[in-house]
């Protein structure tokens, strides 16, 4: 069983046990969550698709930590202009553990 969530702007595709980097969350390290925008549930033999989301569906999940992504250098030159900038950014984390899909 498997199910696509949402979480911020982005989509990702989640089985029981699976770790997943999300943007930041503000639940402490240790708790549960329960995230209700669920996009997609497909079972063993059955599919069952939202329009957006699934009503009375949820996939809970554990905070394990917060994190920092990797560094990505956004850098600007122009030619022959003796001008050039550069700007770094790490994105805020939230590292999570499905625990349980749930079907209202």
């Amino acid at each position: 069983m498997y199910a696509v969530i949402e979480v911020g702007a982005k989509q990702y595709s989640v089985k029981k046990e699976d770790i997943i980097d999300v943007e930041r969350q503000t639940a402490d390290k240790g708790k549960e969550i329960s995230l209700s925008k669920v996009l997609l549930i497909s079972g063993d033999k059955n599919l069952e698709v939202g329009h957006p989301y699934l009503k009375e569906a949820k996939v809970k999940a554990l905070v394990v930590g917060h994190l920092r992504g990797e560094k990505t250098v956004a850098f600007k030159y122009r030619r022959r202009k003796a001008s050039h900038t550069s700007k770094g950014h790490r994105q805020e984390l939230t590292r999570l553990k499905i625990k349980e899909i749930e079907i209202g």
